[in-house]
């Protein structure tokens, strides 16, 4: 068997699961835990069996789960790459079966790296965090709506929705605090993050539970997967300016507010931030540079394993 057939291309909807390996056609099954077990099951012949699919957020999470408890190789990859293999192949037609094939092609010419296998902790931990900022960003809509005129009625409704919200989400913080202290690698991760100033125990637990590979990466992938790292757009003399692009929006909004914080509070990222300023760079480009700083500060204190000094900036 070659090395190809070990891939698997897989595209995800919400209640399918579209599967193109080497030598077959293609075949579905429900994105379900029953669909799950027909994966496994179909995955048997392979002698290094290795899913590649796109990352659409929650779609995917049961699959990955479950590829992680069955210690199978599993990889979540931009959708743009896989798009633009397909573009480049000429292959404008767009079905889940046409899309499950692309992804096996890319899978075969680009080998990609497994992702890392989740920690049932970490999982657990990923989970309240991003359900406390659904909730934060329901409340932030509500406060939105209440600086509107409504009747009396409607604001009642608003302002008593408005303090359920504010309940529910001290109670989630509360249980991500719980679930920190119930693993010790958890708790000694987010002890070192919170010594960086400008990283809060919110923003240190969405760093831990949503951005695992942080202090086991080099420092450009970790700008590249909070979403900071810049790209440049040249092209033969012209010098095009540089943007971010990518990355996992949930850590590059907490990274956002962190850094505002360290603007004032952490002295080198304040100098550094101040000094970008000072040669004429927009707010803007200076506060991703902060950011992308303060996200390679925190990758070297997990990967030194040591509490943030002043030198680390």
């Amino acid at each position: 068997m070659t090395l190809s057939s070990d891939y698997v291309g897989v595209d995800v909807s919400k209640q399918h699961l579209d599967l193109a390996m080497a030598g077959a056609r293609v075949f579905r099954m429900p994105n379900n835990p029953a669909g799950m077990s027909r994966l496994v099951a179909r995955l048997a012949g392979l002698q290094r069996p290795h899913l590649v699919c796109e990352a659409t957020g929650s779609y995917t999470r049961l699959m990955a789960r479950e590829m992680a408890r069955q210690g199978i190789a599993f990889s979540a990859i931009n959708p743009r790459r896989v798009r633009d293999l397909a573009r480049a192949d000429g292959q404008l037609a767009k079905t889940d079966a046409i899309d499950a094939a692309v992804i096996l092609r890319f899978a075969c010419l680009m080998q990609p790296e497994p992702s890392p296998a989740p920690d049932p902790h970490t999982l657990e931990m990923a989970d309240l965090v991003r359900r406390r900022r659904q909730m934060v960003d329901m409340l932030a809509s509500e406060k939105q709506r209440r600086e509107h005129p409504e009747t009396a009625r409607v604001r009642t409704s608003i302002d008593a929705h408005i303090d359920f919200l504010s309940t529910q989400i001290a109670e989630m913080d509360q249980a991500i605090a719980t679930q920190i202290r119930s693993d010790g690698a958890l708790q000694h991760k987010v002890e070192l993050l919170i010594t960086i100033p400008g990283i809060g125990q919110t923003t240190a637990a969405v760093l831990v539970a949503e951005m695992p590979e942080l202090g086991t990466i080099g420092n450009k992938q970790a700008a590249a997967l909070a979403g900071v790292a810049p790209f440049n757009r040249d092209s033969g003399e012209t010098r095009g300016q540089a943007h971010i692009a990518g990355g996992r929006l949930s850590v590059r909004c907490a990274l956002y507010m962190a850094t505002l914080s360290a603007i004032r509070a952490n002295p080198p990222i304040k100098a550094f931030y101040q000094r970008l300023r000072d040669q004429g760079k927009p707010a803007k480009l200076a506060i991703v540079a902060a950011m992308r700083k303060l996200i390679i500060t925190a990758n070297a204190v997990l990967a030194s394993n040591t509490l943030w000094k002043t030198n680390m900036d």
